[in-house]
């Protein structure tokens, strides 16, 4: 391109850039080079840095047995009071990051992470989940409790009681008495629970242990482990009919009363393939026991 721009002396850089399409600023730069970068200055050694020797020693005292799950700051500090210096804090640092261990040097306890509880049942009476739900009261700020126990096999309520307050020994009494109206064996049965305080309290966990209930939590912080308390809790506050507060104890009672009534006999719960929780919890619609299946043979004949 230059030797091109040299054969037509007459015409002036900007005009000759224009006839051959080159830029202008492509010609400056063939024209004027840039100068070759100078060699890299290498910074002199500083007088007080440590040599080869002095940071030998220091590694070897991070690396030591006593010092090897403690801070430099702390290797610093215990030195001192030993009488020894070798460096600065920040040396210390900088030898470290040199060496690739600029990481958690302190021995720190590691907890296992909680694992998902599987809530798995193969017969009615295996498997109860329970949980307790505020209804609203006639006043703002005024609530009635719901405590609600469901089988998880057959979402059959084998028990519910409603009170005007939340408290760990109403629970010990609700869970014992349904205990003893199913006839509960010792070994048999399994109760899930979030964590809250009624859940966790001490009185329900000696009554379950005098019980022989083996007893579940969720995972800490985790909203989603309780899916079928919640899930019917969902189902009861969606009903049409559910009033918006409740104007007594009474009313609440007289509500729940004709709700679970209807939950265990004619809802169709999608989780049981249509089938009724009494119909999965006794086996049979006319209360002789049947396996499972045979439900669902005699619908596919119809």
């Amino acid at each position: 391109m230059t030797a091109a721009l040299q054969a037509v002396p007459e015409l002036g850089p900007v005009a000759a850039c224009d006839a051959l399409g080159v830029s202008r600023a492509s010609l400056h730069r063939l024209q004027n080079p840039q100068p070759p970068l100078p060699e890299p200055q290498h910074r002199p050694s500083p007088p007080r840095a440590l040599t080869a020797e002095e940071r030998s020693v220091v590694l070897g005292h991070l690396h030591s047995e006593r010092f090897q799950d403690r801070s430099p700051t702390e290797v610093y500090g215990t030195l001192l009071d030993e009488g020894v210096y070798c460096c600065s804090i920040r040396t210390l640092y900088r030898l470290l990051a040199a060496e690739g261990e600029t990481r958690e040097r302190r021995d720190q306890l590691s907890h296992p992470a909680y694992q998902k509880p599987q809530l798995l049942a193969t017969a009615p009476n295996q498997l109860w989940s329970w949980d307790i739900t505020k209804l609203l009261g006639p006043a703002k700020w005024t609530y009635f409790y719901l405590y609600v126990i469901l089988d998880v096999f057959s979402r059959y309520v084998v028990g519910w009681m409603i009170a005007d307050r939340e408290g760990k020994e109403l629970a010990r009494q609700f869970i014992a008495e349904t205990c003893a109206r199913h006839e509960i064996a010792p070994g048999q049965l399994t109760l899930h629970a979030d964590r809250g305080s009624s859940m966790t309290s001490k009185p329900v966990a000696f009554m379950l242990a005098d019980l022989g209930v083996t007893k579940t939590h969720s995972r800490p912080h985790v909203s989603d482990d309780n899916p079928f308390s919640e899930s019917h809790f969902k189902t009861l506050k969606y009903r049409p009919e559910f009033p918006d507060r409740f104007s007594s104890l009474q009313h609440a009672r007289s509500f729940c009363q004709e709700f679970f009534l209807w939950y265990n006999t004619e809802h169709h719960h999608s989780g049981l393939g249509l089938l009724t929780p009494e119909v999965v919890h006794s086996q049979s619609p006319s209360g002789v026991r049947e396996p499972r299946g045979t439900i669902g043979q005699r619908r596919k004949a119809t």
